[in-house]
């Protein structure tokens, strides 16, 4: 079942995820649902705040993409197709590398609106998935920026909060028309 995308000027979306504790069917049912809205919307990546859930749970997916990244998951490289799309619950980043790398990144939740976003390049995240068990990812390159970028909208934080101020100068007028149209269709649903 295809969810609804929460957009920029929506409070879900500061806000920080409880912790998953229930590895049941509703999770597994989340994850799936989740899965379907990140493809039909041709994203990467997709978190609980952004379908309206203020959890501690993201879904990640580059399959599809040019692999020009390194990665180990749980110690080995299977190839992405063996456990992707993954189902991250309570991740927690560290930075390995904290050599910072700019790349243009989009969001879902900010739809048509890009731009540069410097981040660590190489990181190390450990969750759980769908079942509960432990997991430890590290990666480099658009792998560990998915990573990263998912665990921010976990905790609150967008991807405009982590641009420079002359970047984010550039498509502020987007941004405030988004949020506009935004708060008209939420005050236009409270009716």
């Amino acid at each position: 079942m295809l969810l609804q995308i929460v957009q920029y000027g929506e409070k879900v979306l500061h806000q920080k995820g409880e912790p998953v504790t229930e590895f049941d069917e509703e999770l597994r049912d989340l994850f799936e649902n989740m899965v379907d809205t990140m493809y039909e919307a041709e994203g990467i990546g997709l978190a609980a705040q952004q379908v309206g859930l203020a959890l501690q749970f993201c879904v990640v997916d580059l399959k599809g993409c040019d692999p020009d990244f390194e990665y180990t998951f749980d110690g080995a490289k299977p190839p992405l197709d063996l456990f992707m799309p993954i189902g991250m619950c309570n991740p927690k980043v560290e930075v390995l590398d904290p050599k910072e790398e700019s790349y243009e990144e989009g969001c879902l939740s900010f739809p048509d609106i890009r731009a540069d976003v410097e981040r660590p390049e190489k990181i190390r995240c450990e969750y759980q998935d769908i079942n509960g068990n432990p997991h430890v990812i590290e990666a480099d390159g658009l792998f560990g920026r998915c990573i990263q970028h998912e665990v921010d909208h976990l905790n609150g934080i967008l991807f405009t909060d982590r641009m420079r101020k002359r970047v984010l100068k550039k498509i502020q007028l987007p941004i405030n028309q988004l949020k506009a149209k935004t708060l008209q269709r939420l005050k236009k649903a409270k009716r």
